[in-house]
Protein backbone atom coordinates (compact mmCIF):
# COMPACT_ATOMS: atom_id res chain seq x y z
CA UNK A 1 0.00 0.00 0.00
CA UNK A 2 1.55 3.31 -1.00
CA UNK A 3 1.47 6.42 1.21
CA UNK A 4 -1.25 8.13 -0.82
CA UNK A 5 -3.64 5.19 -0.39
CA UNK A 6 -2.73 4.97 3.28
CA UNK A 7 -3.63 8.64 3.88
CA UNK A 8 -6.82 8.40 1.83
CA UNK A 9 -7.88 5.32 3.82
CA UNK A 10 -7.00 7.06 7.10
CA UNK A 11 -8.95 10.16 6.11
CA UNK A 12 -11.95 8.04 5.16
CA UNK A 13 -11.90 6.23 8.50
CA UNK A 14 -11.60 9.51 10.43
CA UNK A 15 -14.50 10.99 8.47
CA UNK A 16 -16.63 7.92 9.23
CA UNK A 17 -15.77 8.13 12.91
CA UNK A 18 -16.68 11.82 13.06
CA UNK A 19 -19.96 11.30 11.20
CA UNK A 20 -20.94 8.53 13.62
CA UNK A 21 -20.00 10.51 16.71
CA UNK A 22 -21.74 13.29 18.63
CA UNK A 23 -19.09 15.68 17.26
CA UNK A 24 -21.02 15.92 13.98
CA UNK A 25 -24.20 16.99 15.80
CA UNK A 26 -22.24 19.49 17.87
CA UNK A 27 -20.69 20.90 14.68
CA UNK A 28 -24.13 21.28 13.07
CA UNK A 29 -25.52 23.00 16.18
CA UNK A 30 -22.57 25.37 16.46
CA UNK A 31 -22.83 26.24 12.77
CA UNK A 32 -26.54 26.95 13.13
CA UNK A 33 -25.97 29.14 16.19
CA UNK A 34 -23.17 31.07 14.49
CA UNK A 35 -25.19 31.52 11.31
CA UNK A 36 -28.08 32.87 13.37
CA UNK A 37 -25.75 35.20 15.28
CA UNK A 38 -24.07 36.49 12.13
CA UNK A 39 -27.45 37.06 10.48
CA UNK A 40 -28.27 39.54 13.25
CA UNK A 41 -25.09 41.52 12.57
CA UNK A 42 -24.69 43.94 9.69
CA UNK A 43 -21.95 42.01 7.88
CA UNK A 44 -21.03 41.59 4.23
CA UNK A 45 -19.81 38.43 2.60
CA UNK A 46 -16.23 38.03 1.41
CA UNK A 47 -17.53 38.08 -2.18
CA UNK A 48 -19.34 41.39 -1.64
CA UNK A 49 -16.24 42.84 0.01
CA UNK A 50 -14.01 41.75 -2.89
CA UNK A 51 -16.41 43.26 -5.43
CA UNK A 52 -16.45 46.58 -3.58
CA UNK A 53 -12.65 46.53 -3.31
CA UNK A 54 -12.43 46.10 -7.09
CA UNK A 55 -14.90 48.94 -7.66
CA UNK A 56 -12.87 51.17 -5.34
CA UNK A 57 -9.62 50.32 -7.14
CA UNK A 58 -11.16 51.17 -10.52
CA UNK A 59 -12.60 54.41 -9.12
CA UNK A 60 -9.20 55.41 -7.72
CA UNK A 61 -7.55 54.73 -11.08
CA UNK A 62 -10.14 56.86 -12.88
CA UNK A 63 -9.77 59.64 -10.31
CA UNK A 64 -6.00 59.68 -10.81
CA UNK A 65 -6.54 59.94 -14.55
CA UNK A 66 -9.00 62.81 -14.15
CA UNK A 67 -6.64 64.60 -11.76
CA UNK A 68 -3.79 64.26 -14.27
CA UNK A 69 -5.95 65.62 -17.10
CA UNK A 70 -7.13 68.49 -14.91
CA UNK A 71 -3.54 69.39 -14.02
CA UNK A 72 -2.71 69.32 -17.73
CA UNK A 73 -5.62 71.65 -18.58
CA UNK A 74 -4.72 74.00 -15.72
CA UNK A 75 -1.14 74.12 -16.96
CA UNK A 76 -2.30 74.98 -20.49
CA UNK A 77 -4.57 77.72 -19.14
CA UNK A 78 -1.74 79.15 -17.06
CA UNK A 79 0.52 79.21 -20.16
CA UNK A 80 -2.14 81.09 -22.18
CA UNK A 81 -2.26 83.95 -19.65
Amino acid sequence: MDMNNFFNDLQSKINQAIENSPAKDIEKNVKAMMTQGFAKLDLVTREEFEIQAQVLAKTRARLELVEARLAEIEAKLADEK
